[in-house]
């Protein structure tokens, strides 16, 4: 069975065609694939082309824990440079379906860096979700191991809680990270952002995935943390995210839909041997 694996900015992933792999996918088999000693190793899986008459494609993807992920900003960009490694782009620029929303992407040049309109956020607590009254989740605060933390909640097709810190540690992300996700304030669980302003036009992140862990970087965070310093005031509309794998620059409009560039590296190909699910984790 054939896959394909890419990083962004240290975020990565294996691709895989349902075409090339002959049946669904099982949450065991997720989890094996992308262990670090038992599989090939990866932040998730990026299950397609699949058939969709929405857009021009469709996708599935897939964390590591073997939960289905809405969204994600990283793993949109690595498909947009799989689809056009495979030479099915046919059109500038072309659409792609996933749980979270249909989102428009375009590939530069070499197919080292690849655009995405990854839609509009949304700070509604019914539509994130976020438990409580109906609302925006701004600056509200939680009670996290016995400190209080500022904190605001997003979706942009998948949930996002951005926490505001005057400085942003890895260790802390690793901590408290999990903490905050699977906090009941959220029933769907959670993404998490540490994040520090800068200054008017950069900000710097430390990232906790639902479902995957610590990662050096999140397309989909980035757009999540670039939102909220917006509508908090602290940001212009162009904000490069710093995080530790590398930059990721986002536009937010008035409408806060967003637009995200970043690069995208090929790292290997390769052919999955059945023997692998032989084991148990």
């Amino acid at each position: 069975m054939r896959f394909l694996k890419y990083h962004a900015l240290g975020n990565d992933y294996i691709v895989l065609n349902p075409a090339d792999f002959g049946s669904q996918l099982e949450p065991s088999q997720i989890k094996l694939i992308c262990h670090r000693n038992y599989g090939v190793g990866s932040d998730g899986i990026l299950w397609g082309p699949l058939d969709t008459t929405e857009c021009d494609f469709a996708l599935r993807i897939f964390n590591p824990d073997g939960s289905e992920a809405e969204k994600s900003g990283n793993g949109l960009r690595i498909f947009s440079r799989y689809l056009w490694d495979r030479g099915l782009i046919h059109k500038d620029p072309f659409t792609i379906l996933t749980a979270g929303g249909k989102v428009r992407c375009r590939v530069h040049k070499d197919g080292g860096m690849v655009t995405v309109e990854m839609g509009n956020v949304s700070f509604d607590s019914s539509q994130i979700p976020v438990e409580g009254p109906v609302r925006e989740v701004i600056d509200e605060t939680m009670d996290i191991n016995g400190q209080e933390f500022r904190f605001c909640a997003a979706t942009i097709g998948n949930p996002h809680c951005v926490i505001l810190r005057d400085e942003v540690f890895a260790d802390e992300a690793q901590k408290l990270g999990p903490l905050v996700e699977n906090n009941p304030r959220f029933p769907n669980r959670t993404n998490v952002q540490f994040m520090k302003i800068l200054n008017q036009n950069n900000i710097k992140i430390e990232i906790w995935e639902r479902g995957a862990g610590y990662t050096l970087a999140s397309g989909s965070s980035s757009c999540a943390a670039a939102a909220v310093a917006y509508r908090l005031g602290f940001c212009d509309s162009e904000i490069a995210v710093h995080m530790p794998g590398g930059i990721i620059d986002i536009t937010v409009s008035d409408d806060f839909s967003i637009s995200m560039i970043g690069p995208v590296t090929k790292i290997a190909e390769g052919t999955l041997f059945l023997e692998m699910f032989d084991q148990t984790l």
